[in-house]
């Protein structure tokens, strides 16, 4: 997935997956997943999706500070 939040490109195919996060099973409408990746430039962001009765319903892309992706990775 790509998405350009204030004028910066996040692509999880051109960035370093960092940790991902499972909750749930596969296929269950109440699971979701989170992915932090690193830019090439050292930004980070949070890949999110779900079921449609999850926490994230839908694909979407956070951008994320270095601060709180590592409170991310450590609760994670």
């Amino acid at each position: 997935m790509k998405k350009i939040i204030c004028k910066v490109e996040y692509d999880t195919e051109k960035s370093e997956l960092v940790k991902k996060f499972t909750d749930g099973e596969f296929g269950s409408s109440e699971g979701y997943e989170e992915s932090l990746y690193m830019t090439a430039e050292g930004k980070y962001f949070l890949y999110s999706n779900g079921g449609e009765d999850s926490i994230h319903p839908a694909e979407t892309i956070t951008r994320m500070s270095a601060k709180k992706a590592d409170a991310w990775k450590a609760a994670h």
